[in-house]
Parts: structure tokens; sequence; C-alpha cells
């Protein structure tokens, strides 16, 4: 059995040695629920690999976004290079689900483009969870979506050995079982080659390829082989696979097993007669006509080729499920190879939770039209993501991290935390350990930074005169060559505040949801380089805003209840600041409302622990100094050759289209192209979207396949 491998330059300091030993002591206590509280910057992460170090046990890392879940994904790697740490999101960089709208009377075919390199990683997860001890998953809520059974994922394999008699017609008949397609003339994953008595198979979640060579029916040879040039290297890792055998897995998670084909076409014959009488005794011919004609076609296409789109509407007949049950996901794989000695990690749980379970219900809304206008069985409903207590209940021990965790989580972790008091001094701390009962049970806090820096101070000024306050503190912070972040509550006041400021003098920029993706990881850094002075927008909280060169964060009309002014909201704002030694943060109210009260007061309670904790170990604070990483796309041309050059580009840059075309990709008129030139930005834009989802970077992929669209629509 492989071991975790935490491989780091540090140790654990600050507080993270003791939420470590109370964690893992809750683990093996039999702790179903566990919360680790961290404040901003405390390194939970690391405290989490730690974790899993000690217990030794396969973790899923669930996060509320692709984004978040790739940058864990990055940082749980480097801390295990030896073990399996894989990514599992969804793999659509466009995604249309099937709907129809009655009002207008429309169908919308389901739609999708699937980024290959993200099949490729859920792939490697499942295969990895099914042939290792040692694995890691970090996951989006992707993985509460049906997959398929494990079972049979796991039965769909083929064996090869060295020795082994197997023609090889027999060899190109499983591999097409396995829904890997024949490609002689264009090899990637998922396909396999043939030259006589020799079959390349690039299996779908690897980035080598597999050389089989034959003799007289035989398995000659076994080779690990560079999928583009050929040529051989090193055999496979005898500790994984071995030298003399390889599995090859699935192509496609949801897999079909033909033998049991004649069985399972009966029930969905049984059904579709029961539901187009049902239709035709409502009233609907016409919905009764579609229905038995899209099923049949469906069975005919399943019965040839074992797959159709959409086969996964059909998942609960062949995994054998009964109406209602769920359906197998990410889970269910975990419990399959490990029973129920694995561990669930929720990332940022006061957005991952509420997202969990809010999935189920807009899934069903969707299929109740399908179903109800003929375009799909009832068994779509059963082609659904998990229930929350579904999910709940597949979940033998969780953490749920996060700086501001919510009143579920606490509940959870312990029968005696008390959120509400008749003692308002201890009702207004929702997070707080109450130290009169000494009953924290499975909430672990982390409190301390490395680098002592503690929580920011908090000051209470009046609305009244409070732009030309603010501009006097923005002021000051400039003359120390900080920076300045401010909050306000909608776009237009954001807008307008950046205007005025701009007026006199200030170097701001604002930033909210209409500005694209690429161009706000531009602005943070030109933030963070002195580019700009202050930053204004709506919602500054996001989890991964790391900016440590500033030092203080203004809330305006933060008297104004709601959820930007809510007690979470609050302290995720403040906590911006927690990175400077200076750090400050200034809420402009003319009351304090509760939220304001609670917020507060958790900031000084982490205050006085965290000075107490720098007294008691003589620490003195430092400021966290982090290089600025560079522009994306020139990140990008740093570390390989572009793939296309244009025409006397100033900058070459990655994705092969200059900067001021990816940042004006809107504005490219096609209509005054010739139509080679037409093929030509096509070509460039299709290259560049895949680099882009290579690059996990999913906004600038969909910006490039929307105006690759427009291309085909002017062609």
């Amino acid at each position: 059995m492989s071991k975790f491998n935490l491989q780091s330059l540090y140790g654990p300091t600050g507080d993270q040695p003791q939420a470590i030993e109370k964690l893992v002591d809750g683990v093996k206590g039999g702790a179903n629920h566990q919360v680790l509280l961290g404040v901003t910057g405390s390194g939970k992460t690391f405290t989490i690999a730690n974790v899993i170090q000690e217990l030794q046990i396969p973790t899923l890392v669930v996060s509320h976004n692709k984004t978040l879940a790739a940058q864990l994904y990055q940082e749980l790697r480097e801390f295990f290079p030896e073990n399996a740490v894989s990514y599992f999101v969804s793999y659509y960089d466009y995604y249309q689900p099937e709907a129809y709208v009655p009002r207008t009377d429309t169908y919308i075919e389901k739609e999708a483009e699937i980024n290959k390199e993200i099949d490729k990683l859920r792939l490697r997860a499942t295969t990895n969870l099914l042939t290792r001890n040692d694995t890691i998953v970090v996951a989006s809520v992707s993985c509460i979506y049906n997959i398929g059974s494990p079972q049979e994922f796991g039965n769909f394999v083929l064996e090869l050995n060295v020795g082994q008699a197997m023609p090889r017609e027999l060899i190109l008949k499983r591999l097409t079982e396995l829904q890997y397609e024949r490609g002689d003339f264009g090899f990637f994953r998922g396909t396999f080659r043939v030259h006589g008595e020799t079959i390349d198979i690039f299996p779908a979640y690897e980035d080598f390829a597999v050389r089989v060579e034959l003799d007289n029916e035989k398995v000659e040879s076994i080779d690990r082989i560079d999928p583009l040039t050929g040529k051989s290297e090193l055999k496979i890792d005898s500790d994984q696979i071995g030298i003399e055998n390889y599995l090859v897995y699935p192509a496609k998670h949801y897999m079909t097993n033909p033998s049991t084909y004649q069985e399972v076409f009966v029930k969905i014959r049984k059904d579709l007669e029961e539901q187009v009488s049902w239709l035709k005794r409502q009233g609907k011919e016409l919905e009764a006509y579609r229905l038995d004609k899209r099923v049949k076609y469906d069975l005919e296409m399943i019965a040839e080729v074992g797959y159709v789109n959409g086969i996964e509407n059909y998942s609960r007949y062949f995994d054998g499920r009964n109406p209602g049950d769920p359906p197998y996901t990410m889970l269910d794989y975990f419990k399959h190879s490990y029973g129920d000695n694995f561990l669930v990690v929720i990332d940022e749980s006061h957005m991952t939770i509420p997202q969990i379970g809010g999935m189920y219900n807009g899934d069903v809304a969707r299929k109740q039209t399908l179903i109800d206008f003929g375009f799909r069985l009832p068994s779509a409903y059963d082609n659904r993501p998990l229930r929350f207590e579904e999910f709940i209940a597949r979940v033998p021990q969780a953490i749920y991290t996060s700086a501001t965790p919510a009143k579920w989580e606490l509940q959870k972790a312990t029968t005696n935390y008390q959120l509400q008091t008749t003692d308002r001094k201890y009702k207004k701390n929702v997070w707080a350990v109450d130290e009169r009962r000494k009953t924290v049970d499975g909430i672990v806090e982390q409190l301390v930074r490395p680098t002592g820096i503690p929580d920011p101070e908090v000051d209470i000024r009046p609305t009244k005169g409070q732009i030309d306050n603010l501009i006097n503190e923005i002021e000051a912070r400039i003359a120390k060559k900080q920076r300045t972040l401010v909050t306000t509550l909608t776009k237009r006041m954001a807008e307008d505040l950046s205007t005025y400021l701009e007026e006199k003098g200030v170097k701001v920029h604002y930033l909210h949801s209409e500005i694209q993706t690429l161009d706000r990881i531009d602005i943070l850094d030109d933030l963070r380089a002195g580019n700009y002075d202050v930053l204004v927008g709506i919602n500054l909280l996001r989890e991964g805003l790391d900016l440590p060169e500033v030092s203080l964060v203004a809330i305006l009309d933060a008297d104004k209840e709601g959820f930007l002014r809510s007690t979470t909201s609050l302290v995720q704002t403040m906590g911006r600041a927690a990175r400077h030694i200076e750090g400050k943060v200034i809420m402009y109210a003319d009351k304090k409302t509760d939220s304001m009260n609670r917020a507060i007061d958790e900031v000084e309670r982490r205050r006085k622990i965290q000075f107490e904790y720098n007294q008691k170990h003589n620490i003195t604070p430092q400021s966290i100094e982090k290089p600025i990483r560079a522009k994306l796309i020139e990140r990008e041309a740093q570390s390989r050759e572009p793939l296309f050059y244009f025409e006397g580009a100033k900058n070459k840059l990655a994705y092969g289209i200059e900067k001021n075309v990816v940042s004006n990709l809107e504005n490219i008129d096609f209509d005054d192209m010739t139509p080679q030139d037409r093929n030509k930005m096509k070509r460039k834009l299709k290259v560049a979207m895949n680099q882009a989802a290579r690059d996990l970077n999913f906004e600038l992929a969909a910006r490039f396949r929307d105006r690759i669209r427009e291309v085909d629509n002017t062609l």
C-alpha cells in the first residue's frame, strides 16, 4: 500500500500544530463532523495536508467553484508529489442542458463542448480510486452528479499481459466496447490505431500512449510511448501497473453492459408504453408520438454502438436502480474502493454547503417540463445530482473549513454549541466558542497566522462627509505606498465613486461582475504594482483575493442590512486587510446593526487571542511579501512556445493572439475580412481556445468559443 508522503520546506507553525492534533484526534475518535475555523492567511490548506499525512486515508476535497478547486489541486499536488492527487470538475467549456420552453414552444437540444484535458483528469480520478490507496481528489460540486456505477466501470477493463493469448480482433473489439475510437489519422486521448500486429492505445486518462506488440495472436511486449513521436519511453512503473501487464479502463464514465440489453430494453419499452398511454389520455397526441420516436431511436443506437447522446437519462435501467433511488457519484467510487475509510473536506463551507443543497431542485424543475411534453421518459428524473440529505448520508467523516462557517456546520460539529443564548454578549459572537461552557467539541479554531499579523483594527465613522474623510485616508496610504479597497452597494455607485476619485487625482479603478475575468486579473495586478492606489467594488470579499499591499478597507453604507452587509460578508471583507501589518477597516455608518456588532465582536475576539499568542511567544508581526505574478498571457508565453504568431506583432504571446486582440476580442469585425482571412482567424481562435482550456482559464476559452461561432455564421 502506497503511503501519503507530505513534502514541504516548512513545518506547522502558529495555531497549525494544535489544529492538526485536534482534527486528527477527532477523526480517529469517530467524529462525523468537524469545523476548522481558520482566519484568512492562517494556512488552512497546509493544515488539511498535515491531517491527511497523519491519518493516511484517501480524501475528497470539495470546493464551490472550478477556479478555487484548481488552486487547491495545485497546492495539494505540490504537497504530495508522489501520491495520486486528482482533479474532478465539470468537463464542459460550454454547456447548454436539454430544455423545453412551453410558452414559446421552443425545444433546446443539449449542446456541450467538452474540455478534453478536464475529461482526462476526471477519468484519471476515477481510475486512481479503483487502483490506488493513496488518492486525493479535489472536486467541485460536480462530484454529486451521476457518473455511472463504479462496479460497471471497474468491470469494463481490458487486461493485457505479456505472453497472453489475445487475438488482434478481440483486442480491437474490447477497445470499441470501452468507447475508444479508431484514430489512424488522428491519435489523441480515447483513441487507438493499428499497424499490422502493432496496436497503439492512447488511454483517455493518461499523458502517454501504450504500444502492444503481437506475435501469433499473443502479446509479445507492452511499451509506453510518446503519443506524438511514437518513440518508446520507459516501461510502465512496476509499483503502479507492472512491466508485464497493463489495464485499459473505459474512455467514458458511463458504460453499458451488452449482456443486459435484452432485459433492460424490455423494461424501457414497458415504461415507454405506459407513458405514451398516459400522454394520450391527457390529450397530448403530439407529445406521445414524439416520445415514442425518440425512445425507439435511442434504443436502436444503444443496441448498435452501445452509446447515444443522452444515455444518462436511461441510467437507472442499466444501473439496476429503482425509481427515486440516488445516482452513482464520485462518493460511490470512494465507497466502492475504501468502504467508510475516507475523509471529506468541504472547503469554504459557508459557500459550498448551500450550493450542494441547491443543485437538486433546479434540475428537477427542468426535467419535469421535458417529461410532461414528451421529450423524455420519467426515468430522466433519476439522472440527477444527489439531494442534500443523500450527500450527507454518504459522507463518513467531514471537516468543514472556513473563516466564517455557517450555522449548519457549527450545529453539526457539536450538539453543545450555543448559537443563540439569552446573554447578548455571547449571542453576538456567532462563531465564538462559548468560554463559559468550554464546549468546543468539533470546532477547531486556527486564528494565529504564521506571520503574526493580527486581524485589522475596526473604526466606525459617520456617513456625513464620508467621501472627504475617505479621500484623506486614501492620501495617507498613498504617502506610505499602500493600497486601499472600497466597497459599495451598487455597480453605479462603484463607477461614480471611481470617476469622482479620479477627478481628485487618485489613481483608481472599479471592479464588479461586468468586468471580464482576464481584465479583473490585470486590474488586481496593477493595484499591487502601484498603477492604481485604490480599487472600488461591490463584493471584494471573494476567496482567493490575495493583496498584501492593501492596508485599508473602507466599507460604505455598512449599516444597510442585507447579503452584502451580513455578518459573514463583513468579516470576509475585513479580512482583506489582514495581510498588512498596518491593516485597518473603516465602516461608514450612522448606526450599529446587529451584523456589524457580531462582526466587530468576532474580530476583536480574534485580535485578543492573536496579541496574547504573539506576546507569549515573543513574535513580532511581519507583513506578507509576495511577488506579483506575471500577466496571465505573458506568464503562459514564458512557459511554452507560442502556437501562432501575428505578422508584425511586437509581443509574441501565448495563444498566438496579440494582447490587444485578446482584450478586445468582442470588437473583431469579421465582415471586413476576406473568406481566407476568416478561416485563418478561425483556426487561430480554435487553437487559442483549446490552449486556454488546457490552462484551466475557462472564461477566456468561452470568449474564444463565442467568436469562433460568429466566424462560422459569417462563413
